[in-house]
């Protein structure tokens, strides 16, 4: 039997911080994706002494890691528009703040590095918010954003042999449709690397990853697909049934569950 969830927005992000979901959805993500994120921190030479804001901070992984590195002498700030997954930080070296990169100002002080995962896609305001985070960078400062590009590879399970397979793809594409309605860009992340250029960035340059066949993605799926099956059932892109049959084979792993692609792109500040 599902418990009940506390009540959603039908407008803006599609993924709340609210839902009973949320936690699963963030350790998932972190399981899957942290790996790519510190790989690329360490590429960028992140050292003791760096001073790090982290955009749109949702849990506490991220900032703890970069805390490890910059301390003592450096410093993380870690900011959402709603910091309850971050609030709990037990750092002396993280500043958990509210703010809202699209519309709020950059923060006053300046940055060596920049990061936002899995944000830019859901903000309307997506270029002013790049902006923003390019202001905050200090001279040789690097900015390293990472978002998915759920337009490349738009399927759930790309290996589609069997009726499971077609109906995952079908859910997925669903939950594609509903992430449009709520205002996010599909194609953003591909486009990224001509916006540094246009920001004055330089040394530009992106890589991507795709999981495939991973247990942290079949539990990032389970997670999405919970939080949004009122939305997909009302939307006509899944029956009761449909998400009933996903979700039992995403629970026996009979399914090789793939995400978006990452892409990842960084740059320097001159």
């Amino acid at each position: 039997m599902n418990e009940p969830k506390p009540p959603v927005a039908s407008s803006g992000y599609l993924l709340d911080n609210r839902a009973l979901e949320t936690e699963h959805r963030f350790d998932s993500l972190a399981a899957l994706f942290n790996p790519v994120t510190f790989r690329h921190f360490e590429m960028l030479g992140i050292a003791e002494g760096w001073h790090c804001w982290e955009v749109g901070v949702g849990g506490p992984s991220v900032p703890l890691w970069l805390a490890e590195r910059v301390a003592p002498a450096g410093h993380v700030l870690a900011t959402d528009i709603d910091i309850r997954w971050a609030q709990e930080i037990g750092s002396d070296f993280v500043e958990v703040r509210r703010h809202d990169v699209a519309n709020d100002d950059p923060p006053a002080e300046a940055f060596d590095l920049v990061h936002a995962r899995l944000v830019l896609i859901h903000v309307p305001q997506r270029e002013q918010a790049l902006e923003r985070m390019v202001a905050a960078l200090r001279p040789g400062g690097w900015l390293l954003v990472e978002d998915f590009d759920p337009a490349m590879q738009r399927f759930a399970c790309p290996d589609a042999y069997g009726p499971e397979q077609r109906l995952a793809n079908k859910v997925r594409d669903g939950f594609r449709s509903l992430l449009v309605e709520r205002g996010a860009d599909l194609e953003f992340a591909r486009r990224l690397p001509r916006l540094f250029r246009g920001a004055g960035l330089v040394e530009v340059h992106a890589d991507a990853y795709i999981p495939l066949a991973l247990p942290a993605g079949v539990e990032l799926e389970k997670a999405n697909v919970n939080q949004v099956r009122d939305q997909l059932i009302a939307g006509g892109h899944a029956t009761v049934g449909e998400i009933e049959e996903y979700l039992t084979a995403l629970e026996a792993r009979r399914l090789d569950v793939a995400t978006a692609p990452l892409i990842s792109v960084w740059g320097r500040h001159q």
